[in-house]
């Protein structure tokens, strides 16, 4: 065996949904660069002896990752470790963010995710007002009493996950609804590390409130900026 690659153990591989375990433990090497980019994988025989587990389990994993641009198979050359960050989507960055937990992630990628969330709800806000229809105006009302009225954190947590999908629902913009679909793949399995966002609800509930209300009566800038204004105070607290 090659001593100067990454062994990977069998230690924890269970036999249930094998192909996802080694797909996430494939990936998790990529991404926190134990395999850096432009490094051959090692053969699929390989892989399958050091994790114990079957080939067309390791060839499963390996086209997902190809599917996600982590990985490309160059015939007669193996299958070579890609730069996520300049050929993968946005799950890569959903994943790279994941992958340590996101405690653990790199505070550039964490500063980089917050920076885009503002920019994606400031302008789903100012589109929301436009758009939305009363149903929708209502929802965000009532969302935003929620969050302030939540009797703890992971109430909370989710009470603001769904006032902000709602914003973005009312927006109307399908690739904006998109996005939020990605990141919700980050956000729903990792809630609990999000709880900075809502630590101060009581504090920031008028933000909520003001962002709501501004939707309901068509203001467009009052949205956007109540809605930046939450959304800046929210990336500190997770900063902090």
């Amino acid at each position: 065996m090659d001593a100067s690659r990454p062994v990977l153990t069998s230690a924890s591989i269970t036999r249930s949904s094998v192909p996802d375990q080694v797909f996430a433990r494939l990936r998790e090497a990529i991404l926190t660069g134990a395999y850096r980019p432009g490094e051959r994988l090692p053969p699929q025989r390989a892989l399958a002896g050091d994790l114990g587990v079957n080939m067309s389990s390791v060839r499963e994993a390996l086209g997902r990752l190809e599917q996600l641009r982590l990985i490309e198979v160059r015939h007669g050359d193996g299958t070579r470790v890609l730069d996520w960050r300049r050929s993968g989507g946005l799950e890569a960055l959903v994943l790279g963010a994941g992958a340590a937990g996101i405690g653990g992630a790199d505070a550039a990628l964490i500063g980089d995710l917050f920076e885009a969330r503002r920019l994606l709800l400031v302008e789903a806000a100012r589109l929301a007002a436009e758009r939305h229809n009363p149903e929708q105006a209502a929802a965000l009302v009532e969302l935003a009493e929620a969050v302030a009225s939540a009797a703890d954190d992971s109430t909370a947590l989710l009470a603001d996950w769904a006032f902000m999908a709602a914003l973005v629902e009312a927006a109307q913009n399908v690739v904006f609804q998109l996005i939020l679909n990605s990141v919700r793949e980050l956000y729903l399995p990792h809630a609990e590390a999000f709880a900075p966002l809502v630590a101060q609800r009581g504090e920031l509930a008028e933000l909520y409130r003001r962002a709501a209300v501004a939707v309901s009566d068509g203001d467009g800038d009052g949205a956007a900026s109540a809605i930046g204004a939450l959304a800046d105070a929210q990336a500190a607290l997770m900063l902090a």
